[in-house]
């Protein structure tokens, strides 16, 4: 118990009292309490929101503030989390759903305004993946909210806003561009008041009259696009909605861009869609802003304004929308109808580079939720947030492949999953050499899916019905073999020639050096993914049968020393697997598409170079504790220590990548002649990456189907009954390969897993150049899979190669000179997805 003269130590015991209600007691009588962690009763995490930081005199402070409820199961408290602890909340190990033990608090109150103050959160530690305390709560939203006596007045502790009074709303939690918090009105009313329409003015009329000094008369407009909101706070910005959204107008005379500005967002944003008509009063207009997107609007064969624009503020003047009843909608407006240019997969090959286009499909493929960082960005750090998709449409045996960005639809982006009909407009047309096309979105992009359809202008398109026609002569079960969900996913592939970055640091996988590496990988936030070149040479091939498992993640935290009193005590395991269900990985039924096909189709290979293989391969036995699994790792470990002293530097190795154990009985591997000693000579050896079991996708059936919706999904701000479904089964996988690369000037190595498509059902497999190779080491790296694929649609039986024969030839790349594309991907927690993406050998670089 620590005793001075600013901290008191609590003394927990079996109070039944509450433990958040008998801190803040504690906390008005002293400075900041200190918690031991043996005390500390834990408290489940129900809400984690995000804001922009206010910015203290002097201070350089983190980009975003965050703010935290919890409950003990008798009250709940928002806590503001000390920015020394926002990490935690930047790699998914702080998250809702899960239990954390308060280690120290204090209490602060805001100097500048009466009756206002909070718990600040100064260290924690993080408890199992799954909350003891939320199963023993019937209602969380009905617990009482925890306030200081002389604060219950206090309309900001009452209220969704933040902590820090100076900020009035809560960001998303992953991105700027999806509406959060209440203050978002989503309700749909629209008025039948009779309307003056006898005194409008058209927009044709309004370029001219834009330098004039007159009333504006009202407008009677309908939106033929939308945009995504965007949000421009930054710091010492006085404005308390930095909202902007964009909206295309038009009447009977043409189309012009309309502006929604700060709190009008909040009020409009959700009640504007394409279709509404409105009646607008008290705008203002200015020139257009030169330096946006504009949606491509060739297909309304109407006139478009561009040289002014239309803005609606909250204030000076006061604009006023009137949102007009469809049935208060008179033909004799002669408002123009909602067209779109949907085209089917069969013609996408004919449209050029970066036209627009709207598509339906029938969703077969949803990869996870990914985070990229905005370029360029001058104000605090932005991530957009995506996914990839699969869709088909009967006119073409490929898929639409669809990039598709957060597009200020939350409750949509968050249910796209397979077997639902997905409508996305405004799409971009990307051709890439050598492959299929792809369609990117568009800041007008918007999204709809199975439930969201009903009342859109699109339902009466032909292609539409033309899409629905065909989808009623197809068998769910039939569709259904041919799903998956999740799982690494990057499109197009890196070209077949790799140039030589420009200055331009945006270039795809642009080359960086080792020490960049190291950082890049130290400073990714969750699901971030980033494409990077390395060059050196590859010294060690491992063969692995399985993706890393929360067991195996669970033996790795076991050897890790105490953790200062400042950061996470624990970190958080994988939450995806439980330690049954990882014993029965082989058994499992829940698979990635076709596994269990070509597990059955390996047994049948051929393998007579086995014996002639096993010769020139580094073969080594496994000590008999190892072998028993996961569980007895460490003490395997120990006796490979009392080995000789190269089955020490082998224990070492492990002990530094965990990844590289597996439950074989020996291990199947390839080393360069000079990496035993060059292992000795490198200053850093990476081996934080790895495949995971997240890295690989698995089929959808919709019994399962929510719990694979939070599988792919980011982390939610709230926590909900329904976010409790059952974990993940681990997924069979069939193997995929450790590989060590070497930095061009040997002092940094780092390991990366090289993944193979083995089969044409996989998601990876679509648009895949599949140019025959002889299935060397060196090939298979270059090309991204065993040849030929599997077809298991089709029942072929194809002869791949066992991985001894693979690592045979590997001798190939014996003090090659290669760069390697790397994905990565922060997956949560100290789990970081590394990958090779592609290997390029000197001789197919370019150096212009």
């Amino acid at each position: 118990m620590e005793d001075n003269s600013s901290c008191s130590s609590v003394v927990s015991g079996l109070s039944h009292v509450s433990f958040l209600q008998r801190t803040l007691e504690r906390l008005s009588s002293t400075q900041c309490l200190n918690v031991r962690t043996e005390e500390a009763a834990p408290v489940a995490v129900i809400a984690l929101q995000r804001y922009l930081s206010e910015q203290a005199e002097g201070q350089q402070p983190d980009s975003y503030s965050y703010d935290v409820t919890v409950t003990d199961g008798v009250w709940r408290a928002k806590c503001f989390l000390h920015p020394g602890l926002n990490h935690l909340v930047h790699t998914n190990t702080l998250r809702t759903g899960t239990d954390i033990s308060i280690t120290r608090c204090s209490f602060v109150y805001n100097e500048r305004r009466l009756g206002h103050g909070y718990i600040c959160i100064e260290k924690l530690s993080c408890g199992a993946d799954r909350s003891a305390v939320l199963p023993l709560v019937k209602d969380v939203g009905s617990l009482p909210m925890l306030v200081k006596h002389g604060m219950e007045r206090s309309v900001v502790l009452q209220r969704d806003v933040p902590l820090q009074v100076n900020r009035k709303h809560y960001l998303s939690l992953w991105n700027n561009d999806d509406p959060e918090g209440d203050i978002w009105i989503s309700d749909s009313s629209s008025s039948d008041a009779v309307l003056d329409v006898s005194k409008i003015t058209l927009l044709c009329s309004l370029e001219s009259s834009f330098r004039n000094t007159w009333k504006p008369l009202p407008l009677l407009v309908k939106i033929i696009h939308k945009s995504r909101l965007r949000y421009y706070g930054k710091f010492g910005l006085k404005i308390d909605y930095p909202y902007q959204a964009y909206f295309e107008v038009a009447d009977q005379s043409g189309t012009m861009s309309l502006v929604l500005w700060n709190e009008l967002c909040p009020e409009f944003y959700q009640r504007l869609n394409v279709g509404t008509v409105l009646y607008v009063q008290n705008y203002t207009l200015k020139p257009s802003y030169s330096n946006r997107s504009h949606p491509q609007m060739d297909h309304h064969r109407m006139k478009t304004f561009n040289s002014v624009e239309i803005c609606l503020n909250p204030r000076n003047p006061a604009s006023v929308i009137t949102v007009v009843s469809p049935k208060s909608v008179l033909p004799q407006w002669g408002l123009p109808d909602v067209s779109y240019q949907f085209i089917t997969r069969s013609e996408l090959e004919n449209l050029s580079n970066s036209s627009a286009c709207d598509v339906i499909g029938l969703v077969t493929f949803v990869g996870r939720v990914e985070r990229v960082k905005s370029k360029g960005n001058k104000g605090p750090e932005k991530y957009w947030t995506y996914r990839w998709i699969h869709a088909v449409d009967g006119t073409s045996s490929h898929p639409f492949i669809l990039e598709v960005f957060s597009s200020s639809q939350p409750e949509i982006f968050s249910r796209i999953c397979p077997m639902t009909y997905l409508v996305c407009t405004q799409m971009r047309v990307c051709q890439v050499e050598g492959s299929l096309p792809y369609l990117t979105s568009s800041c007008e992009t918007e999204t709809f899916i199975t439930g969201y359809h009903k009342g859109q202008p699109y339902v009466s398109d032909p292609k539409v019905k033309s899409f629905i026609q065909w989808t009623k002569t197809l068998k769910d079960n039939v569709v259904l073999q041919k799903t998956a969900v999740g799982g690494h996913y990057c499109y197009p592939r890196p070209p077949q020639k790799y140039t030589q970055p420009t200055a331009d640091v945006s270039a795809q996988g642009p080359l960086v050096a080792a020490a960049d590496l190291k950082r890049e990988l130290e400073t990714l936030q969750f699901r971030e993914h980033k494409q990077l070149a390395i060059q050196g040479q590859i010294t060690a091939v491992r063969y692995i049968k399985s993706p890393k498992t929360t067991e195996s993640q669970r033996t790795e935290e076991k050897e890790v020393p105490d953790i200062p009193t400042d950061v996470c005590e624990q970190a958080v395991p994988d939450t995806h697997n439980d330690p049954s269900a990882a014993e029965q990985t082989s058994q499992a039924n829940l698979i990635s598409p076709s596994a269990e096909e070509i597990s059955a189709n390996r047994r049948k290979r051929r393998i007579q170079m086995r014996g002639a293989t096993q010769a020139c391969l580094n073969h080594r036995d496994v000590p008999a504790k190892r072998r028993a699994g996961p569980e007895t790792t460490e003490e395997g470990q120990e006796q490979e220590e009392e080995e000789s002293e190269y089955d020490y530097e082998e224990a070492q190795d492990a002990e530094r990548c965990p990844q590289l154990q597996t439950e074989d009985s020996d291990v199947l591997s390839w080393e360069s002649r000079s990496w035993l000693k060059q292992r000795q000579e490198v200053s850093e050896h990476l081996c934080q990456g790895g495949l995971y079991q997240d890295s690989v996708s698995r089929r959808f059936t919709f019994d399962e189907k929510d719990v694979l919706l939070q599988w792919s999904n980011l982390q939610p701000t709230r926590w909900a009954p329904e976010h409790t479904a059952d974990t993940i089964p681990p997924v069979a996988s069939p193997g995929y390969y450790q590989v060590t690369i070497l930095g061009i000037n040997k002092q940094i190595a780092v390991d990366a897993a090289y993944f193979p498509v083995v089969s044409s059902d996989e998601p990876r497999a679509v648009g895949l150049p599949q140019d025959p190779h002889g299935n060397t080491m060196l090939s298979c790296l270059s090309s991204g899979f065993l040849c030929p694929l599997s077809d298991t649609a089709n029942h072929s039986e194809v002869m791949l190669p066992e991985p001894e024969e693979v690592l045979v030839t590997a001798s190939e790349l014996e003090d090659a000179h290669v760069v390697c594309i790397l994905d990565l991907c922060h997956l949560g927690g100290d789990k970081v997805e590394v990958l090779i993406n592609k290997m390029y050998r000197v001789t197919e670089v370019s150096l212009d």
